[in-house]
């Protein structure tokens, strides 16, 4: 990666870490969940719409306002006062770590939307390990404490949140200027939470640590946060920049216990480390070194050894004969990303039915755009194909 790309990766890696300390602090000196989700959100709203219509791309928005509106809900509208409610029985170390779930269920979610999509072994083994840290986790540290059992429950609301919110950004928002999107759906957020706010306000005006949480929040950690992550997308990728959502819960566990003095757990650390192995294996579809030798088949190693290598170049793959080129094609799309998979077969199952629409009815004009649709997603294939394999990534970074 450039410098650039660096500094920016570093910069996630920390900013995104961040959120979990400030909401506890902010709670915990009388900001209520409802005030600081709103607080929050109005002021990154303010700075994303300032830079969208400096840009003049919000009129990119017309015609998309439904997705926008789902996307604020499952979003930002639940899952900010959801973690807000949650961290007012839970620390922030756990906080973070149960938001680390969020690979998972997108893989779960990805196998929901193409049914035709099974998990490998190697997934099957990420999504247990997973889900094995979370009952190790909650079974260990919070079992038998009803009201940290309740934060908990509401963390893991917030992670579903942000999993339908990154699947609807895929589906639906990715060919618009982030800052606009963004920016748009944190409005619609505002708006939407603004009564729970009314409703929720502090009993006393809170202290100037609590406010100065309520800002960084805002402008840092969402604000600033997202412009940072465009660059750091742009320099480096999807798949590099995928990276930091199994940094962040490490950085967030690090300022938790060293700033406020939390205590981890036997079952927190466990949890972290199988819920971490486990996103990684759950979304990556690979084992380390040596541990496909334990678990799959020998018929299985054998086969896979007779494949041609992933790595194979443009001009060795031409000279490859037609049955090593299917096998080279299946192994690259056994490694793809299921949810990439799931949207991929749903587009192309969306072209062939307004194609042959098309042309049972002759409308020249519209099998034309049909095909430059088409056209446009086969040169995305190639781009795509030419990049290495790895999770994909929502606007809002995954926190």
């Amino acid at each position: 990666m450039t410098r650039r790309a660096w500094l920016a990766f570093a910069a996630m890696s920390f900013i995104w870490g961040v959120p979990y300390l400030l909401i506890r602090i902010a709670v915990r000196h009388g900001v209520p969940p409802g005030s600081l989700a709103f607080g929050r959100v109005a002021l990154a709203a303010v700075v994303l719409l300032a830079l969208a219509w400096r840009a003049g791309t919000l009129r990119t928005l017309r015609g998309h306002w439904m997705a926008l509106l789902a996307y604020a809900v499952a979003e930002v509208a639940i899952p900010f006062p959801a973690i807000a409610f949650g961290e007012q029985r839970i620390s922030s170390s756990l906080s973070a770590i149960l938001i680390s779930t969020m690979p998972l269920l997108i893989a779960l979610l990805a196998f929901r939307i193409n049914r035709s999509q099974r998990p490998t072994p190697t997934r099957a083994l990420g999504l247990l390990l997973g889900f094995g840290g979370v009952v190790a986790l909650v079974g260990i540290d919070i079992a038998g404490k009803s009201s940290e059992l309740v934060g908990a429950v509401a963390i893991l609301i917030a992670a579903v949140g942000y999993t339908i919110g990154s699947t609807l950004v895929n589906l639906h928002l990715t060919r618009l200027d982030p800052r606009a999107t963004m920016g748009a759906s944190l409005g619609i957020a505002a708006v939407l939470l603004a009564p729970y706010a009314a409703l929720d306000r502090p009993q006393a005006v809170p202290g100037a640590g609590a406010i100065a949480a309520v800002v960084v929040l805002g402008l840092l950690c969402t604000a600033v946060a997202f412009v940072i992550f465009t660059v750091l997308i742009a320099e480096a990728g999807t798949s590099r920049a995928s990276i930091i959502t199994y940094i962040n819960p490490v950085v967030a566990v690090i300022l938790g216990v060293g700033l406020l003095g939390e205590q981890l757990g036997p079952g927190a650390i466990v949890g972290l480390v199988l819920i971490l192995a486990g996103s990684w294996l759950a979304t990556a579809g690979r084992l380390p070194p040596g541990m496909d030798r334990l678990l799959l088949p020998a018929a299985q190693r054998r086969d896979r050894r007779r494949r041609p290598e992933r790595s194979v170049s443009f001009s060795q793959l031409g000279e490859l004969d037609q049955g090593d080129r299917v096998e080279h094609e299946h192994d690259r799309e056994a490694d793809r990303p299921a949810i990439e998979i799931a949207l991929d077969e749903r587009a192309a199952t969306e072209g062939s039915a307004a194609r042959t629409h098309a042309e049972s009815t002759g409308e020249s004009g519209v099998l034309a755009r049909v095909h430059q649709d088409q056209k446009d997603q086969d040169d995305a294939h190639k781009y795509l194909q030419g990049t290495e394999d790895g999770n994909h990534v929502g606007l809002d970074g995954s926190r």
